[in-house]
């Protein structure tokens, strides 16, 4: 039986580590080739959606002298939440995981983040935020993540002159950036997909948590829909994880962001920097409009914008950036 381990990005504190990934029967999802064309690149992208997870595989963490053990769970995921107490270095580094099914040994390499001492985290949606996928058109998205490869998907103007401004905000040193974490509806399957465009187009480098993985063509017709709670949950995590930072949120309002971001800055009063909430038709939505007044009202700097180099000047203004 062929099995693939799949590593995402983790992070460390002072006091704890976390590092997840997902166990496949046969292929991961970043097996099959983004840069296909036309109808060759609508098959890999269906069959990233009809993986096969396996539950109940014993897996063990390996890192800087320590190794922890656990087991998969029922869709494959895996996650290593434990103390960690060892000095670090701010930055990058490797990690290892072994897969242990019998008869069978995979060793694979992931990274984990622990954050420079800034001023600043920045967390940011995906889709529409700064990736164009027209959330709000089911058929449209999925026309689009059919027949345009990563080389034909499109960005927003001037949102990665924002992105790399706000990497450096408050830094003294050149090797120093703020720390990013991107949190999206999307799917586990598409973490390549993610992770590979946000490179192309130089998007600073950050921890991406996603959604529970899909194991089906019905699944992929219903991408990145759904419940969005998860959302709030992940980013209330990462808050959590990191209290010494102020926070920078980034989302858009062609789904549950503005409502999210104002429940997140309920819970963390003094955690939040700013919001900015990107518009994607051609009017405002009334509703994210009152939900940002609300915002603002909490002490909050906010923007609602339709064009980036609007929310650079608004960052500048507010001296975000």
């Amino acid at each position: 039986m062929k099995v693939d381990l799949k590593l995402y990005r983790g992070y460390v504190n002072e006091n704890h580590l976390v590092v997840f990934g997902h166990v496949f029967r046969s292929w991961a999802p970043d097996k099959y080739r983004l840069d296909r064309k036309g109808i060759r690149h609508a098959f890999s992208i269906i069959h990233m959606f009809r993986i096969r997870p396996l539950g109940n595989v014993k897996v063990k963490l390996v890192f800087h002298g320590t190794e922890v053990r656990t087991k998969t769970m029922e869709d494959g995921y895996f996650r290593f939440d434990i103390p960690f107490t060892n000095k670090l270095e701010s930055g990058w580094h490797p990690y290892q995981v072994v897969c242990e099914l019998e008869p069978f040994g995979i060793i694979e390499q992931g990274e984990l983040l622990k954050p420079y001492r800034g001023r600043l985290g920045i967390i940011s949606d995906i889709d529409d935020t700064f990736l164009i996928s027209h959330s709000t058109s089911l058929f449209r998205k999925i026309y689009v993540m059919l027949l345009r490869n990563i080389n034909k998907r499109k960005i927003y103007q001037d949102v990665v002159r924002h992105y790399q401004a706000l990497s450096v905000a408050g830094q003294n040193s050149r090797e120093a950036s703020n720390s990013f974490f991107f949190v999206s509806s999307s799917e586990w399957n598409l973490y390549d997909f993610i992770q590979q465009f946000a490179g192309i187009h130089e998007l600073p480098k950050a921890v991406i948590k996603l959604k529970r993985i899909k194991t089906g063509i019905r699944d992929f017709m219903f991408t990145g829909r759904g419940d969005h709670d998860h959302k709030f949950v992940k980013i209330k995590d990462i808050i959590s994880f990191y209290p010494d930072l102020e926070y920078v949120l980034l989302g858009d309002d062609s789904q549950a962001d503005p409502e999210i971001y104002e429940k997140i800055c309920k819970v963390f009063p003094k955690n939040i920097r700013a919001v900015y909430i990107r518009q994607t038709g051609k009017n405002e939505k009334k509703k994210a409009r009152k939900i940002m007044q609300n915002i603002d009202s909490l002490g909050v700097s906010t923007f609602y914008f339709n064009d980036s180099i609007q929310a650079i000047s608004h960052s500048r203004q507010v001296g975000v950036i």
